[in-house]
């Protein structure tokens, strides 16, 4: 545990060298990125200072003993091991909490994307449903709330929806949204009150700044196409719509809800950027085999991480089990106990990596 928390407090101090640097102040995207880090780190670097200046005395303690070469030198290192020990113990303890407390993108805002599945018209509603739910969340927090890109569906939802999050603390209380969303019920359009079964995909990503992620021009394919809306109709003749893809891996995004070319690009390479960094991020993840990255959810469809069952006004997250009989209230944003048990999952599951 301790070769890690050395390595963030060293990392610590470089970014106090980074920031003072004339050329890191003339790049606010830069400078944004550093303070950010420097901010999350800043709590542990603290207390390992604390723990290393008790460990070296400790240590010091320990050879003035061993040596025996002045008697009364012995007598006061040995009052004053129990005193650096105790030091030791307590920081030990508090470093530890704070490493399954705290993550560094803890505070970051997200890109977060809600896509219908299976389900036709009943899919795209509980993609307004969803939406709407979240922005609930957010309104309550104090949170910003962008939308970057829609289509809208014939039913009036949405085929997908992508929204820029941002506010304190967002990316913590998030996080575990990502996977496939099951809604059992009966929709408006059945007339014998069968219930259906629909899904929607939802994917957050830590929104990442263009200075974070280095992807050179040549790797992005740019292509320009009119914007239309629900059943395939124009909303403009101009080729302001804009679609990215990042030839390397594949991702691609879209963005027509600016009349602007310019505006739509501009959106289209937040995401891009952002989705190209959770796709790295997912494999060092994977290859560590780090168990978290199945409790934050993948973003894949395939991936079931909750079930909302109107009839029985009940909301279960399969992940850890929880069900809660409170879905009326859940749906206008009161997500607090839900999010709660995640994180106590999430906490023992750090322990485990310590």
């Amino acid at each position: 545990m301790f070769d890690k928390v050395e390595e963030m407090a060293k990392r610590h101090a470089e970014l106090d060298a980074l920031l003072s640097k004339p050329e890191t102040m003339q790049n606010m995207g830069l400078f944004k990125k550093y303070l950010q880090e420097h901010g999350a780190l800043k709590k542990v670097a603290e207390r390992f200072k604390v723990y290393a200046e008790a460990r070296d005395a400790l240590k010091e303690a320990e050879e003035i003993i061993s040596a025996a070469e002045d008697e009364e030198l012995v007598e006061l290192a040995k009052e004053e091991v129990p005193e650096h020990q105790a030091v030791i113990d307590a920081e030990t303890v508090k470093i530890r909490d704070l490493l399954v407390s705290e993550d560094e993108d803890d505070n970051m805002n997200v890109i977060m994307e809600v896509q219908a599945g299976a389900g036709g018209d009943e899919a795209a509603l509980f993609v307004n449903d969803l939406q709407r739910m979240y922005t609930r969340v957010a309104d309550a927090k104090g949170w910003k709330v962008e939308v970057l890109n829609s289509s809208l569906a014939n039913s009036g939802g949405f085929k997908y929806i992508t929204l820029s999050i941002s506010g304190e603390m967002v990316h913590r209380d998030l996080q575990f949204e990502s996977g496939g969303h099951r809604v059992q019920r009966v929709p408006a359009t059945e007339s014998q009150g069968r219930i259906h079964t629909s899904l929607a995909t939802v994917v957050v990503m830590p929104e990442v700044e263009e200075v974070e992620v280095n992807i050179p021009d040549d790797e992005i394919k740019m292509d320009l196409f009119c914007a239309s809306g629900p059943g395939g109709q124009h909303v403009n003749k101009t080729e302001s719509a804009v679609r990215l893809v990042h030839i390397p891996t594949g991702i691609k995004v879209e963005c027509q809800d600016e009349k602007s070319q310019h505006m739509n690009k501009a959106k289209a390479m937040r995401v891009l950027v952002s989705r190209v960094a959770d796709h790295f991020q997912a494999i060092k993840d994977k290859e560590a085999g780090d168990k978290r990255r199945s409790l934050r959810g993948s973003g894949d469809r395939s991936q079931r991480v909750r079930t909302y069952n109107y009839n029985q006004n009940r909301v279960t997250d399969h992940r850890i089990g929880l069900s809660l009989h409170s879905l009326d209230r859940f749906m206008e944003g009161d997500i607090k106990e839900m999010v709660s048990a995640l994180h106590d999952q999430l906490r023992a599951l750090k322990l485990e990596n310590l």
